[in-house]
């Protein structure tokens, strides 16, 4: 998905617990055609692990004739993450790809040295309307994989393990927790699931991965005593072990994992560790250098053109 302009996320006014590092209450933002929810990047927190850039897309509701229309952009140095809770997106990308996004399956498209991709809600779907709900993330990617070759790889909801133990339901989405295994290849050490808890019931999380978050999807969860209720990013302490309870059913996803081994430029859809690798994907977009999407090669989108310049990203802190 594009990076459309949208306010910074603004902390929430819960008292801090120890084992929370940064509270971030994403300010929804109406774009028309869904809302949206953005909990990464924002002036509390800029990346957590690899991910940099973290969208809550809806709920929304579609009606006959209905849907998203993402125009063609580029990206580069980055990989994205698709992941649906309902509804069905139509991938097209640059490389050929033409593939139905659906609930539960996992959608990585690793932009590396640049990539083109739209993203629209399919004619069939649009006849019979639809709900929309879901989360979009980008992945930065460590240097030595940035400007590899572009690629994008669709695991279904059937591929990827699902974890149970009294209560607790987890998709694994890339990483390991809890004794299972994703099938999805990574670039760096990345945890990503969907996690849902029964009523009463908790989960601990160690500290096996550096960098950990929260984004509360549904329900109430309780860490250390304290109540968080949906649409809350909880970035936690590094080191620490956590239990996370279930004040009433729940769902949240775990995110995390190395950090990058140094920060990160971010600027429109680009993001790289290098300040001039932006503004030579920029000429090149604005020049039409980059491929264009197969079947949809007559739309895109401008380059912003009055947009900031590239900001400086590491795990905590922005830059101008």
């Amino acid at each position: 998905m594009s990076f459309s302009p949208c306010p910074d996320p603004v902390p929430g006014d819960a008292e801090s617990v120890d084992a929370i590092e940064t509270l971030i209450v994403p300010r929804a933002v109406d774009l028309g055609e869904m809302e949206v929810r953005r909990a990464l990047p924002s002036t509390q927190r800029q990346m957590v692990g690899p991910f940099i850039f973290f969208d809550q897309m809806g709920p929304a509701e579609f009606l006959t004739d209905q849907g998203i229309d993402v125009r063609p952009h580029p990206h580069i140095n980055l990989a994205t993450v698709t992941y649906l809770f309902e509804g069905e997106i139509r991938h097209r990308d640059s490389l050929g790809s033409d593939i139905a996004i659906n609930p539960g399956a996992v959608n990585w498209m690793m932009a590396g040295r640049g990539i083109v991709h739209s993203e629209r809600t399919s004619e069939e779907r649009r006849q019979t309307g639809q709900k929309l709900f879901g989360i979009q993330t980008w992945v930065a990617l460590p240097e030595n994989a940035e400007e590899r070759d572009p690629d994008f790889i669709h695991h279904g909801a059937t591929d990827l393990p699902i974890v149970t133990d009294h209560g607790v339901e987890a998709r694994l989405i890339a990483g390991e927790w809890m004794g299972g295994a994703s099938p999805l290849k990574t670039a760096s050490e990345t945890l990503y699931a969907d996690v849902q808890l029964q009523a009463g019931r908790s989960v601990p999380i160690d500290p096996t991965y550096e960098e950990r978050a929260l984004y509360t999807i549904a329900g109430t969860i309780k860490i250390a005593g304290q109540s968080f209720g949906p649409n809350q990013l909880l970035v936690l302490r590094p080191g620490d072990a956590i239990t996370v309870k279930a004040a009433e059913d729940a769902r949240f996803m775990l995110f995390g994992g190395a950090p990058m081994g140094g920060p990160r430029y971010i600027w429109w859809n680009f993001v790289s560790s290098r300040a001039e690798r932006i503004e030579q994907a920029k000429e090149e977009w604005r020049q039409g250098r980059f491929e264009t999407v197969p079947g949809d090669e007559e739309d895109f989108i401008p380059l912003p053109e009055n947009a900031s310049k590239p900001r400086r990203a590491t795990g905590g802190v922005a830059y101008p």
